[in-house]
């Protein structure tokens, strides 16, 4: 920075003013001569990657069969950084090729493996939660594509239909048919948009939806599907402008969540279980659960208390099957009068006693509201004397952490008409409004200031990253930030046709993800040291900004690259930021997993020690072994 000295000029007599023309004469041609090597160095020929070789089949043995060339997607010039940066890379030198795994493990999940899940307690289905593998379970193989794999069909025409060949699976078309969640035609599935509790498909019962609370005004975006199924309630959501994460776990209905990923929609492997859902307390405007099989009643309320941790003040539970309308419906579902009577006088009961109020039961629907905020709920425990206020616990805390019996605090308000943390603005001014929890200063060393400088710098990095990969093209669907910060990102990527999965880590310096909730975005807490609850081959771009500057030194950083590969598509897009040094070495690596890449300078220029590295996944697969099951 420019100092400012005080005092006033001094005089100078002739022989001063003719040293300081020569002085000024060389200053400017060493700055010239100067320019003109900086120049030369920043030019210097590289082998060009203009043409991929894409690696066609690979055997379960290892080996390329064939090889076909491309045209690189990325304009930018390559750099070649590492003529001028020597470096020792430690374990990552001299990479060899990583082989690729059995083609058992196509639909490897490592941290919902169902081999694994037997060995624990199925009380509260803890054995189907998450459950990563040891030290010496790592696999360092690249999970292979099931042969015959095709791109997927893009979005909108993505959310009606998947091919066959990439989830070869039937069982959902015939276990759910009457119920017309999934069809087999031919080569592909259709998604007709049906539901256990909505056979005239999702459109319809979402505008019966709309008929109880308001889903068209803007004032709910962001919700959740319990038990999602192939989720096509979330599916039909999004062109009311609502975003809905989905999550099911992996169980007997085999592939729902890689369905729902296929067809361009939200959603992830989990399961309400023993621990908290990893989502912050307050992000969702809207619950539901059609026919999800939760029982809402059993261990004290325990599930409704953690839907009542993370919905909103003001938030809508919405319900449909058993036991609503369990007068008409119960010889259909093959229980007694009684036992579903029971069931939803213990909802009803929960719900009373987490001060939730009851808005409307109509036909197949009933549907529930959170208040605005504590005031009353405070005053009712003299009434309700279990389940009691949490004291003392983070409310935002839900990676890994056990649930409680207790109910989240809201923010406290002076007046009983405002609503605990803030009103959020309608969707999508919501978007780019600064966000009750910066506007509060709950979040340390986070102001409107930074917030804005954030969103400009990623409107600027997006028009950069759109010279770097097709993101007008539509080839882009599913996006995943694996650092999401403040949401940025998935802000300036908003103008596209894609919806991004935000990821908080959860120790990181600041607990964002609240805030990107409150923008009208979507997200999760995860470690990266563990796989992703995910199906392989689920996104079609995966965005990294100084991922492997938090994680270099707390675990193995080609582990996370290849957890990166068995969740990107063939011929998807990774864009990494980090220090030119940590990503030569990282380049080495991924050279070594059949990714075509190539780094780039800063926005700002070569002069900034950040770069970027833009890589592509190669086409791939795997052989069919007909002496090999699949998981």
């Amino acid at each position: 920075m420019a100092k400012d000295y005080n005092g006033s000029p001094k005089h100078h007599g002739p022989l001063d003013a003719k040293r300081n023309r020569i002085t000024w004469i060389l200053g400017v041609s060493g700055l010239c001569i100067l320019s003109y090597i900086m120049g030369s160095w920043k030019s210097t020929p590289t082998p060009t990657t203009g043409q991929y070789d894409t690696v066609a089949k690979v055997g379960c043995e290892g080996g390329s069969s064939s090889s076909a060339s491309k045209a690189s997607p990325f304009s930018s010039s390559n750099l070649d950084f590492e003529s001028h940066h020597q470096l020792d890379l430690n374990s990552s030198s001299g990479v060899q090729e990583f082989p690729p795994c059995d083609m058992k493990y196509s639909e490897y999940t490592p941290c919902q493996d169902q081999t694994r899940g037997r060995r624990y307690d199925r009380n509260m289905l803890k054995y189907r939660e998450r459950h990563c593998p040891a030290k010496d379970e790592l696999m360092y193989c690249l999970i292979p594509a099931p042969p015959n794999y095709k791109p997927p069909f893009r979005w909108p025409q993505s959310r009606d239909y998947a091919w066959y060949d990439n989830i070869p699976h039937k069982e959902l078309s015939i276990e759910k048919a009457i119920q017309n969640w999934i069809q087999v035609k031919g080569d592909r599935f259709r998604f007709p948009g049906g539901g256990t509790m909505f056979p005239r498909g999702a459109d319809a019962y979402i505008d019966e939806i709309n008929e109880l609370i308001p889903l068209k005004s803007g004032h709910i975006r962001t919700a959740i599907d319990t038990g999602c199924g192939v989720a096509s309630w979330g599916a039909y959501l999004l062109k009311r402008d609502i975003i809905a994460m989905s999550f099911a776990p992996r169980d007997t209905h085999e592939a729902q969540v890689q369905f729902a990923l296929e067809r361009g929609v939200p959603a992830m492997i989990g399961i309400m279980g023993s621990q908290r859902l990893p989502y912050p307390a307050r992000a969702f405007d809207m619950a539901h659960c059609s026919r999800c099989l939760i029982p809402w009643g059993k261990y004290d309320g325990l599930y409704l208390i953690e839907v009542d941790r993370i919905l909103r003040p003001g938030g809508y539970w919405v319900l449909s099957g058993p036991p609503i309308r369990w007068q008409k419906h119960w010889k259909g579902w093959e229980r007694t009068q009684e036992d579903l009577k029971k069931e939803q006088d213990e909802i009803e009961r929960v719900a009373a006693s987490i001060c939730w109020k009851k808005l409307i039961e109509k036909d197949d629907l009933a549907i529930w509201q959170k208040p605005i905020n504590h005031n009353e709920c405070v005053k009712s425990r003299k009434v309700f004397k279990t389940p009691h206020i949490c004291q003392g616990d983070n409310p935002d805390i839900a990676w890994y952490k056990e649930l409680e019996k207790c109910i989240t605090p809201l923010p406290e308000v002076t007046r009983s008409d405002k609503v605990s943390g803030g009103e959020l603005e309608k969707w999508p001014k919501r978007a780019f409004t600064l966000p009750p929890r910066i506007s509060s200063g709950s979040i340390p060393g986070i102001n409107a200031e930074k917030f804005r400088s954030d969103n400009e710098m990623w409107r600027d990095r997006i028009a950069r990253y759109r010279r770097l990969a097709p993101l007008t093209q539509g080839k882009y669907r599913n996006v995943m930030d694996m650092n999401a910060y403040l949401g940025g990102f998935a802000a300036a990527m908003s103008k596209y046709p894609v919806w991004v999965m935000n990821v908080v880590p959860p120790n990181s310096d600041h607990d964002t993800l609240g805030v990107i909730y409150e923008r009208g975005f979507i997200g999760t807490y995860h470690d990266w040291c563990e796989a992703f609850s995910t199906y392989p081959r689920t996104y079609d771009m995966i965005h990294a900004s100084g991922v492997f500057s938090i994680y270099q030194d707390r675990c193995n950083i080609t582990l996370i690259l290849l957890e990166m590969d068995r969740i990107l598509r063939p011929e998807g897009t990774v864009i990494l930021r980090e220090g030119v040094e940590l990503l030569v070495k990282i380049k080495s690596i991924t050279d070594a997993m059949r990714w075509k890449s190539s780094i780039t300078d800063h926005e700002s220029g070569p002069f900034n020690p950040e770069k970027i590295l833009v890589a592509e996944k190669t086409y791939w697969t795997g052989e069919a072994n007909e002496n090999q099951s699949q998981n």
